[in-house]
């Protein structure tokens, strides 16, 4: 199978768009945006995402007692596009509060999970992280950011 072709596939999924974020053992702040979240099961409350076993951060993530999953606000493009991009500070001018473990919570997002790190099974060329959330939160009412195609969306054009 071409890959390019099954990656433009799977573009065809909308998807919310998160930030996930840990804290290092030395104390720095890690993030990554992701559109690979999930949930798993309601009791007990367990979420998943992936991330590709090349990623510099994957250490930081499987070493890290908690990360938070943050689900980004329509007006957060530009958060979700800061934390894509490499070799910058991502953290810099970025409010947040500090959550479960110490992982940062990133204010504005539409909801939040809090999780102790679980578990990871290793699948092709990705992580799946599986978290057990010790605490959520949500913003009722409030749009969120939307990944389809390649392209982000405040909502999805009819």
């Amino acid at each position: 199978m071409d890959s390019q072709h099954f990656r433009a596939a799977l573009g065809m999924f909308a998807t919310g768009v998160t930030v996930i974020t840990v804290r290092s053992a030395d104390g720095g702040l890690v993030g990554l945006t992701a559109n690979s979240f999930n949930s798993v099961s309601l009791d007990p409350p367990l979420v998943l995402w992936s991330l590709a076993r090349r990623a510099g951060s994957l250490p930081t993530f499987t070493h890290g007692s908690h990360y938070a999953i943050n689900i980004l606000a329509a007006d957060q493009k530009e958060l979700a596009q800061r934390f894509a991009t490499r070799d910058i500070d991502r953290f810099a001018g970025v409010a947040w509060r500090e959550g479960a473990g110490g992982a940062p919570v990133l204010d504005g997002a539409v909801a939040t999970f809090e999780c102790a790190n679980r578990s990871r099974y290793e699948e092709g060329d990705h992580v799946i992280f599986v978290g057990e959330v010790e605490r959520c939160t949500s913003r009722p009412g409030a749009q969120p950011l939307i990944f389809h195609g390649g392209r982000y969306f405040t909502e999805l054009p009819i």
